[in-house]
């Protein structure tokens, strides 16, 4: 089963998935796509923080070293990103339950192992959250691969990254009047504690200050010194 760059994603239905926790992701799915022919060495490359499916065909081409030209290439999206079950299309799962590296890579092996019909791949690899879990299939079915290559990430979430990533979501549930419940938790206060919907409104006001906070940590001193953000991006100042 293999797909061309601007082919829809495919998903994998899992049902009412058990997690770690305790707890059941409803009517789960795990959205994928796969480069190249699955007669080739196989190579798992699950998505980053947010990441998108497409953004992972950057080291996606037949002149990268991840070429379909040579290898099997599957890219599960992550839980939470918006393409594998996620908040915003799991209308069932109010709170969202917790998932972890654990849950993705169980969910992942699934996918490759009895969708796919894999049994054993050349490498997983990962960027970023990618790399974690990468490094969780490592320690989950070590035996599954014949090596891991993470990059530009950690097993487990630094200090550091925890308050990075607590600063970008307190700018996000401000916009309800809210605040951050605390690392892997949701908001506190604000509107029916984070119960009721979101506007439109809200939604505009938190993702700009979001991205005003991101921005400082998502580029160099030099992307802005060299102001790529108006020759690459196409922004005419800082603020637009």
């Amino acid at each position: 089963m293999s797909s061309s760059s601007t082919d829809p994603y495919q998903t994998f239905p899992l049902g009412d998935f058990p997690l770690k926790s305790g707890d059941t992701l409803p009517s789960a799915h795990l959205a994928y796509k796969t480069y190249g022919s699955p007669s080739s060495p196989a190579i798992i490359y699950p998505t980053w923080y947010s990441g998108s499916i497409a953004d992972n065909e950057w080291l996606i081409s037949p002149s990268s070293t991840l070429s379909p030209e040579k290898y099997f290439i599957v890219v599960p999206a992550l839980f939470g990103n918006g393409q594998s079950s996620s908040p915003s299309n799991t209308p069932s799962a109010r709170p969202f339950p917790k998932v972890t590296f654990y849950d993705n890579v169980r969910a992942q092996h699934k996918l490759v192992t009895e969708c796919l019909g894999l049994d054993h791949v050349f490498a997983v690899l990962g960027w970023s959250m990618g790399a974690g879990q990468t490094y969780q299939w490592a320690t989950q079915f070590p035996r599954f691969m014949d090596r891991i290559v993470p990059f530009c990430g950690s097993a487990k979430t630094s200090l550091h990254n925890q308050v990075f990533l607590e600063g970008v979501k307190t700018a996000l549930v401000a916009a309800k009047g809210a605040s951050s419940a605390g690392v892997c938790e949701g908001e506190s206060g604000g509107d029916g504690g984070g119960k009721a919907e979101w506007s439109q409104s809200e939604k505009e006001v938190g993702l700009k200050a979001l991205g005003r906070v991101y921005a400082g940590w998502g580029f160099s001193q030099a992307f802005y010194r060299e102001r790529l953000f108006e020759t690459v991006l196409g922004f005419k100042d800082l603020e637009r």
